[in-house]
């Protein structure tokens, strides 16, 4: 089925475009637009188009790019909160758009799927310094455009990567920081040859022993890209790869810990890794028919294979089905171990576009096709009873198929001089096979179908030449993740949810003053929630809440005080509420769980209020000084709105001097300091939270992570503390 959709959808594109416009084929007007990067204009928004949207150019990635991960590279655009396991933005780092974290976020590349097709999520780590080969990013904030990929429940991110350079460049980056933080690559492209070939590349090596203890990560990367264009015809292909080992800090710190030991890590055993790689793939065919016509296909694939290794004590020999293999089972029912939890994954598939320019329409058609394969397996690598013979024992393995097909329409019609109307349609459908427990509990192959409709629409008026604003609405559905799916039966398995969305907007652009206003109303129904309740596996799944809801609005701004000083900012105002819903929390003396209703409650890391704020002076043709302060509210970790499970605000401040040397000897050279957290400012961003109900004993002298709630019962809780104050030293210097 997957190659039969793939073969028509190339058929299509190939054969559909010289049918419709061969007429057109002995128009004498010579074409001059230049194909040299990839055709992602299908899913990117345009000037018109009424979502809010955040532009990111290269020389704006540039400026900010010292080996920071790039949820921090984003972290000042309106609306974001970005987080670090390890404290500094290297390694594992997160961010939320709205409140949504990365598994509701799309991100595209080249516009070809990034999101894991299984959890939904993206690891950045992944990518070390990939943020050295974009052009420019774009984020679409609330539904935004038809895209390919996972659903976007908060958001979209779209990155383009390098256009192609028309002269040769060397280009090395390098960075010395805080926590032995060390970035060094180099650039490389031939420029054109012969007027219609160019080759680029990059080499990268990432490391930093991280805030946290042993926190520390080995980070390298690989960017190739290889061009043929002509007038009319671009060919580009573009491979990239990953390999990460980070030491784990994914338990946090316990809360007694932050004031006297913030950098704890729980984690001692000396390979308590993640080691993981990752390939991509991607070819990139591009045709120019007319002045008014033209379309893209791309093939991509994506191959990924690691591992974390984890110390387990004292573990039950028949979790892992061990009993066979200890001689003294009635003496022996547990041992300490150490395992391995694999993942070996294989991503590929096609995208493609034709954009038709009419009289008074743009008009978009496109979609995608892609599997995807995944096998899960573990393996023990040491045991305390067991010889060498036995080592690199597999104690599980399975494998998960998806099939993710979409096609959309989109029309952007001029009305009238001054006003379009936007009509966006998508029908995405998903068939994913899996190995899960059956009616009875017992595990088969199991197989779910899915499919949606994405239908979207606005208007975009300008008012003067200075003003505009837009009014639209867009519907979105999202598939449960794997764990949604592995750890239910079909009489528990939760629905799908969906997004009703809309946004209101006002722009005023001027020669000093540019402001832009966004109202958001995302209505969800069965959105997905960590609410306690154990279903009839055992298992804590999400679970479908009736109604939630994220509103709010969205100030962005820019004003030229004068010649060298230039001030711009964002602010959030929302509220992120669920109507209600019923929390379920563990009793451990009676083995139950206690029910409690609960309603009007935030939204988990939802902060009602976030702000950030940028002073840039040019001190001189060549250097620049910018003051950068970021604002998030108070957050809760849980759905209760209990001041128990919250995380305090916190304002961090950045000060940031960029110096261009101009010389005879580079034709770039330039020296960037950075001091992150100027005023030394403590705080947290992040955390996860079990609570149960123990009357009959007290946990906390066994588990520092145990604290007390004052309602009733524990918290069992991890914190990520942020670094304090931190520097950053990058040199350039480019031939």
């Amino acid at each position: 089925m997957f190659l039969k959709n793939c073969f028509k959808s190339i058929i299509y594109l190939l054969i559909f475009p010289s049918i419709c416009f061969s007429q057109k084929s002995n128009d004498s007007i010579s074409i001059k637009k230049e194909l040299s990067e990839v055709k992602i204009h299908a899913i990117k928004a345009g000037k018109t188009t009424p979502v809010a949207f955040t532009n990111i150019s290269k020389s704006e990635i540039e400026k900010v790019n010292l080996g920071q991960d790039l949820p921090y590279l984003i972290s000042l655009t309106p609306s974001v909160v970005s987080s670090s396991d390890a404290g500094a933005g290297v390694g594992y780092t997160n961010f939320r758009i709205r409140g949504t974290d990365a598994t509701r976020i799309n991100v595209t590349i080249n516009g070809i799927p990034l999101n894991d097709s299984e959890s939904q999520g993206v690891w950045w780590v992944n990518m070390p310094d990939f943020s050295s080969s974009l052009d420019n990013i774009q984020i679409q904030r609330g539904v935004g455009t038809s895209t390919n990929g996972a659903g976007a429940f908060g958001g979209s991110i779209n990155l383009t990567t390098n256009k192609i350079s028309q002269k040769p460049y060397f280009l090395t980056e390098n960075t010395l920081g805080s926590f032995a933080t060390l970035k060094h690559n180099i650039k490389f492209g031939t420029g054109l040859i012969n007027s219609n070939f160019t080759f680029d590349g990059r080499l990268s090596k990432i490391s930093s022993e991280g805030y946290i203890d042993r926190a520390s990560s080995d980070l390298q990367s690989l960017y190739l890209q290889g061009a043929y264009f002509g007038t009319r015809t671009s060919i580009k292909t573009i491979i990239f790869h990953g390999h990460e080992k980070t030491y784990q800090a994914w338990n946090g710190v316990p809360l007694n810990f932050l004031d006297t030991n913030r950098t704890y890590n729980s984690y001692t055993y000396e390979n308590e890794i993640d080691n993981y790689q990752q390939t991509h793939y991607q070819l990139h065919f591009n045709k120019q028919i007319d002045e008014k016509t033209s379309y893209n296909i791309a093939a991509h694939y994506t191959h990924g294979e690691g591992y974390y290794e984890q110390e387990k004590l004292n573990e039950s020999l028949a979790d892992y089905g061990l009993n066979d293999i200890i001689l003294s089972l009635d003496t022996i029912s547990s041992s300490d171990l150490i395992r391995r939890k694999w993942l070996n994954n294989d991503f590929g598939g096609v995208t493609y576009s034709l954009i038709h320019k009419m009289e008074n329409i743009d008009l978009v058609l496109g979609g995608a096709t892609n599997h995807y394969t995944g096998q899960h397996y573990g393996n023990i690598i040491w045991m305390q009873y067991a010889s060498n013979s036995q080592l690199d024992y597999q104690y599980y393995w399975n494998k998960a198929n998806k099939i993710d097909y979409n096609m959309y329409a989109k029309a952007d019609y001029k009305f009238s001089k001054n006003t379009n109307l936007y009509l966006d349609l998508q029908r995405r459908n998903i068939e994913y096979t899996f190995v899960g427990p059956d009616e009875n509990n017992n595990m088969f192959d199991q197989e779910v179908k899915l499919s949606f409709f994405n239908p979207k629409f606005g208007l975009f008026h300008n008012i003067n030449t200075d003003q505009s604003f837009y009014i639209s609405f867009a519907v979105a559905n999202k598939e449960p993740n794997r764990n949604d799916y592995v750890e239910s039966t079909p009489n528990s398995r939760p629905k799908h949810e969906t997004l009703h969305d809309t946004e209101i907007g006002y722009k005023k652009v001027g020669e000093k003053m540019n402001i832009i206003i966004n109202f958001y109303n995302m209505n969800y129904d069965n959105q997905l929630a960590l609410t306690g309740k154990i279903n009839d596996v055992g298992a804590y799944t999400r679970t479908n809440i009736d109604e939630s809801y994220r509103r709010g609005v969205e100030i962005m701004g820019s004003f030229k005080l004068n010649q060298s000083l230039l001030w711009s900012g964002n602010l959030t105002l929302s509220k992120n509420k669920i109507i209600e819903y019923n929390e379920y929390v563990d009793n451990w003396d009676t083995w139950g769980q206690e029910e409690i209703n609960h309603k009007n409650t935030d939204l988990a890391f939802s902060p009602n209020l976030i702000w950030s704020s940028s002073f840039n002076y040019k001190m001189n043709q060549n250097a620049d000084l910018e003051f950068i302060s970021k604002y998030v509210g108070e957050q809760f970790i849980d759905n209760t709105s209990s001041n128990n499970r919250m995380l305090d605000d916190y304002l961090i401040n950045h000060l940031r001097i960029i110096y261009n040397w101009k010389n005879k000897l580079f034709k770039q050279a330039k020296i960037t300091l950075q001091i992150n957290n100027l005023f030394d400012n403590e705080y947290v961003n992040n955390a996860w939270v079990y609570r149960f109900i123990s009357d009959g004993y007290d946990p906390r002298s066994d588990d520092p992570y145990v604290n007390t709630d004052s309602e009733r019962g524990y918290n069992m809780a991890g914190y990520f503390p942020q670094a304090t104050r931190n520097y950053m030293l990058g040199i350039t210097l480019g031939l």
